[in-house]
């Protein structure tokens, strides 16, 4: 396996070094011994309970695909860098993900012995119908010792694989990638392959679908020899588990040999790509290509590993752009694996997880950059074009544009004659529909020069492909013979921004791509250029669509706590308040929702009694972030020394995009008086 530079380790590591069972921000972090792993003092730690992925796998994505597939390898700067912050951080230049579209396995990668995948990563992965692994490796000097202490008995090999199937199964990811990277006493090689089918066993036993992938390093001799390519030293191995993740120093012939080694298991062979090119096929980087190209001829599957080379390097001209030219190379070798939505409701607002603003139905709740992976939601199939083409509308998500939810957006910009029209993809979905309606909205904002439709593209049982553009009615009727309807819209304006929506019915059809429509408003004479941003995209059922934003709070009452208070003093007179807040409905064991907004509202009235939050401006409702879990810390809110409490307020948020009022919204509130001071030291 690669190694990653000192100064990424470095980088990795420097954390401070906290008492984890006390209360503090919470944070993602590996377990480092095997002590820590045998007494299970994870489970102790503040931090657990807000390190649980809530988003399951995609329905129907516990088999993997009957076909070569992509392994994604994550190694950016050792691991737990900006995705280590649980509730996200303030750096919106922090690296993320958003092609899951091209892959079917994501490694979360660091060099401690057991490196546990942040939420984040579990969240956004799953939603995208990946799956999730985390990493046990042994190293070194080191790792030989642990590997003796672990192995000593078969009794011992089963007890340690039994605490990771523990914790991938309590944390929600979907299993590990086992890496021996040191010599094994070869009296201790049986006991290596019972850790090995143990784990296997037991994690299927408590997650279908979960996957045990063994990396091609020590040998069933005990020996450190990469073997690139499957033989009969480390076979032994991969017939004990899921598939095996092969060496990155593969010659030309590896992956047919290794293919005719396996057998009807060739798609469970990885064979391993090192993008920053260490002594791989192809060389990586830019031509990473070339070894995806030979790896789909022979058709086994491919591990791509450190594809955050692009953003360590700081490849120009800028990290989004480089990161979608770069992916544009994996996409062109092995075609799109993933396709999305396959279940009703279904809403995209282009988010990518990160920002520069948070916004709510166009209203702006925060202008603060952010950085938080799992608000990503489902990531268009945008189709990459050089920016120095300047006779096409480009099309990009854009975070430092306005945004209808979220922080995202998709903005085109572009020549765009007064007659013409461009269409680019957005979605390839496998959506099979019945004759219950369904209900299509999007929302624009655009002059009245810069028009945005959304076409709709069909297959019928027939296998005929029909197309049906949805577009507001007073531009749509010269486009009525390239389509097989043109469906009006009906427009509702939302903070300078218009809502379009409409109904259809097509029954027995399957809905396999949306994509945009872009045109000028008839008779049109314009030249300037076209700008339009796509706020968001819904598509929900009959019985979906006839639910009002007040119907997400369940009838069963809502329990909302609030634990660890402390009250800090600081200079300057400022105080701030630390707590934890809690919630569950009394009748359900788990959250009921995806997400949860959090706000704060200073009083400073001695008059505490309950009181809708919006009879005052919106400036004293703050907006102080999001969770994906029913439990959010307040780290340092600065409050006045007037203020006599603080009301929160929890904002249920629903898989379809829409939310509670937040008059209708849980609240809890903490009185400041009486409360000790801390010191702030």
């Amino acid at each position: 396996m690669p190694k990653s530079n000192d100064a990424d380790v470095a980088e990795s590591e420097a954390v401070p070094l906290l008492d984890l069972a006390k209360p503090s921000l919470p944070i993602s972090f590996p377990i480092k011994s095997l002590q820590d792993l045998k007494s299970r003092s994870y489970f102790d730690s503040f931090h657990f309970q807000f390190n649980r992925s809530t988003v399951p796998l995609r329905r129907g994505s516990d088999d993997l695909p009957n076909r070569p597939r992509v392994l994604v390898c994550h190694d950016m700067k050792g691991g737990y860098v900006e995705d280590k912050w649980v509730q996200g951080c303030e750096n919106d230049a922090g690296f993320a993900i958003w092609h899951w579209y091209l892959m079917d396995i994501f490694v979360y990668f660091s060099h401690s012995l057991v490196t546990l995948p942040p939420p984040c990563w579990t969240n956004t992965a799953h939603r995208h119908g990946v799956k999730v692994l985390g990493t046990f490796i042994t190293e070194w000097d080191e790792g030989k010792a642990t590997c003796k202490e672990m192995l000593a008995t078969k009794e011992s090999a089963q007890m340690y694989a039994e605490r990771l199937a523990e914790l991938s199964t309590a944390l929600g990811f979907d299993g590990w990638l086992v890496n021996i990277e040191n010599e094994v006493d070869e009296e201790q090689i049986p006991n290596m392959k019972e850790f090995v089918s143990h784990l296997k066993k037991v994690l299927h036993l408590s997650t279908p679908g979960a996957l045990v992938i063994w990396y091609d390093s020590v040998t069933v001799r005990g020996n450190l020899q990469w073997q690139d390519q499957l033989t009969e030293l480390n076979k032994p191995f991969f017939d004990l588990c899921d598939g095996i993740f092969m060496n990155y120093t593969w010659k030309e012939s590896y992956p047919k040999l290794s293919a005719e080694v396996a057998g009807d298991r060739k798609f469970d062979i990885y064979m391993g790509i090192d993008v920053f090119g260490r002594g791989s096929f192809g060389g990586g980087q830019w031509t990473v290509n070339a070894a995806l190209d030979l790896l789909k001829r022979n058709n086994v599957s491919a591990a791509i590993f450190a594809p955050g080379w692009v953003y360590e390097t700081a490849q120009p001209p800028n990290f989004h752009t480089a990161q979608n030219k770069w992916w544009s190379l994996v996409e062109k070798s092995w075609g799109i694996v993933q396709t999305y939505p396959q279940v009703l409701p279904f809403y995209s607002d282009f988010n990518q997880g990160f920002g520069y603003h948070v916004s709510l139905e166009g209203r702006q709740l925060s202008d603060a950059p952010w950085y938080n992976i799992s608000c990503q939601s489902l990531q268009p199939l945008l189709e990459f074009n050089e920016e120095d083409n300047k006779d096409i509308i480009h099309v990009t998500v854009d975070a430092r544009e306005a945004s209808f939810n979220g922080g995202g957006n998709i903005a085109f910009r572009g020549k765009l004659k007064g007659d013409a029209y461009f269409t680019t993809r957005l979605f390839k979905p496998h959506l099979q529909l019945s004759s219950s309606p369904i209900t299509i909205s999007y929302s624009v904002k655009s002059d009245e020069t810069s028009k945005l439709g959304i076409l709709l593209s069909f297959s019928s049982p027939s296998q005929e492909t029909k197309s049906i553009l949805v577009a507001p009615q007073d531009s749509i009727r010269r486009f009525n013979d390239m389509f097989l309807q043109c469906l009006a819209t009906s427009a509702q304006t939302v903070s300078e921004w218009t809502v379009q929506e409409t109904s259809l019915v097509m029954d027995g059809h399957t809905l396999t791509e949306i994509s945009s429509f872009c045109y000028r408003p008839e008779n049109s004479t314009k030249s300037a250029e076209y700008v339009a941003l796509l706020g968001h995209i819904s598509i929900k059922d009959h019985v979906q669509s006839q639910q009002k934003p007040e119907t997400l709070l369940p009838a069963s009452p809502w329990v909302i706590e609030a634990h660890n208070i402390e009250l800090v003093q600081g200079n300057s007179g400022s105080k701030s308040l630390r707590v934890k807040l809690e919630w569950r409905q009394k009748d359900l064991e788990d959250s009921a929702f995806p997400k949860y907004n959090v706000y704060a509202e200073n009083v400073k009235s001695t008059d505490l009694r309950s009181r809708k939050v919006l009879e005052k401006p919106i400036s004293e409702t703050v907006f102080i972030g999001v969770t994906h879990v029913p439990v959010y810390y307040v780290g340092e809110l600065v409050v006045e020394s007037d203020v006599k409490g603080v009301r929160f307020v929890v904002q249920a948020c629903g898989k379809d995009g829409s939310w509670a009022k937040l008059d209708d919204s849980h609240k809890l509130l903490v009185e400041l008086e009486g409360l000790s001071f801390k010191d702030s030291s």
